[in-house]
Parts: C-alpha cells; sequence; structure tokens
C-alpha cells in the first residue's frame, strides 16, 4: 500500500498488566490510531485517554526486532525494548528527571500483509537504580 508512508487508520488492541508491590493492575485499551511506514520501520500512533486527560503514544517497530515506547505529556517517558537487554531511559516529571531501565525478558513481534496487521508481546521489569519499579507485560494487536 502506497498510503503507509502518509499513514492510514489503524485499529489497536492493547492490554497490560501490572505488578507491583504484590499487587496486580490490568488494563485493556481500544482505539483507532495511525500507522505510518517509515524507511523498514512502523509507527502506531495514538491517543490514550487518562483521568488526567489525553496522553498521545507512538510504538515504533523496529526492523531489527526492538520496540520503542514514546507518551508524550506533561510526564515524558520514552522506553525502548530489546530482548534480553537492560536500557536505560530518561523519565521527565514536572520535578525533574528519572533515571529508569528496562530490561526486557520477552518480546515477540508478528507483522502480516494482506491487510497489514500484527502482534507484539513485550514481557519486561522496570527499575529506578537497583529499585524493582513494577514486572509490566504489554499485548499489542493492530490491523489496518
Amino acid at each position: 500500500m502506497d498510503n503507509l508512508a502518509t499513514g492510514v487508520p489503524v485499529q489497536i488492541h492493547l492490554e497490560t498488566n501490572i505488578l507491583q508491590n504484590g499487587e496486580t493492575s490490568n488494563f485493556v485499551f481500544d482505539a483507532t490510531g495511525q500507522l505510518v511506514r517509515v524507511g523498514t520501520s512502523i509507527y502506531i500512533r495514538y491517543q490514550e485517554e487518562t483521568d488526567d486527560g489525553s496522553v498521545p503514544v507512538t510504538i515504533k517497530l523496529m526492523e531489527n526486532g526492538d520496540v520503542k515506547l514514546t507518551r508524550s505529556a506533561g510526564n515524558r517517558l520514552q522506553l525502548i525494548f530489546s530482548a534480553g537487554k537492560r536500557i536505560a531511559a530518561r523519565y521527565a516529571t514536572p520535578y525533574g528527571q528519572l533515571e529508569v531501565q528496562t530490561v526486557t525478558s520477552s518480546l515477540d513481534m508478528e507483522i502480516l500483509n494482506q491487510p497489514l496487521r500484527g502482534k507484539v508481546g513485550i514481557d519486561y521489569l522496570l527499575y529506578a537504580g537497583s529499585d524493582l519499579l513494577g514486572k509490566y507485560n504489554i499485548r499489542l494487536q493492530f490491523t489496518i
């Protein structure tokens, strides 16, 4: 599809499971977003509705299998997931920068054509220094 360079609507189903301090939280989110192909990467953009308003989110699926997640709100967060790696990131809050790291224990990605659709599964740990902030499981499904 030639229009992937300018963007096409995409249906998104996102499930996130979080384990923090012995408590589990589950979030399920369905939305229509925008899918754009830039070079060999696929960008999925959507608005996540929160109690504090709408948060722009971008998920970049890279050809090498890595995934970058960016949440652009008052608290800007950009996380990179690469299977088996610990990667540092900065969490920009109104109170300053917080250094965090992701440790990606599992990353699976399947992208199919006709129609373009895919599944992404990410299991990771989030750390601030040596402190474990939480264990996260993200399951993303998308289709144009």
